[in-house]
Order: structure tokens, then sequence, then C-alpha cells
């Protein structure tokens, strides 16, 4: 349930802050620690973060898309449009991902 509410407050500031920008969502304007999905990409294409730190993927498409690593270590359900999925990271390495649904969508975390 926690999880949820973190989700819409993350949610509802990503829309604040388009809002009040007036123009596209750039990276600078992204909660910390977030991963867009947008224009069949993942933005940023690589993060490099914490252990321990929790990763937010955001679909900002109207395409569903998932979330899955290379090695197994996350698999997210599909994610609709407005939706998000998180993953803790507690371990350190090199976490390469893709979007089962549209393959040639790939991207990697860096877990230090």
């Amino acid at each position: 349930m926690k999880n949820n509410y973190v989700g819409i407050a993350i949610i509802l500031l990503i829309m604040g802050i388009v809002a009040f920008s007036g123009c596209t969502q750039t990276q600078q304007n992204v909660p910390q620690n977030t991963v867009l999905i947008q224009n069949f990409a993942f933005n940023p294409n690589n993060l490099t973060v914490k252990v321990g730190t929790t990763v937010t993927w955001i679909n900002q498409e109207s395409t569903t898309h998932d979330v899955i690593s290379d090695d197994g270590t996350f698999s997210s359900p599909p994610i609709n449009n407005g939706a998000n999925y998180t993953f803790t990271f507690t371990k350190a390495g090199e976490y390469p991902y893709h979007c089962g649904i549209h393959p040639s969508m790939k991207a990697k975390i860096i877990v230090q």
C-alpha cells in the first residue's frame, strides 16, 4: 500500500513539473533514481546508484512496456501509461535490462 502512495506522489510531482515548466520533461527535472519510459527508450539510458537504492520506472507513453533484467534479477509486470514499477538494488554490480515487449529498448543500472 505504501508503494502505491509513493508511486502516486512521484507521478504527481512529475506532472506538476511539466505543468509549471511549459515544456517537455527533461532529465534534470526528473526525481532522483527515476527512469522515464518515453519515445520507446529508457531515459536515462544508464543510471548509477548506491546499494540499497530503489529505482522507479515511469511509463510516459500510451504503449504498454515492461522492465526485465537480462540476468533475471528483476522483472516487472506490464506497465501501462502513467503507471510505475520500483525495484530496490541490494547488491553492487551492473544490471543491463530491456523491455520484453519491445526488445530493442535497452538500458543499464550500475550499482556501486
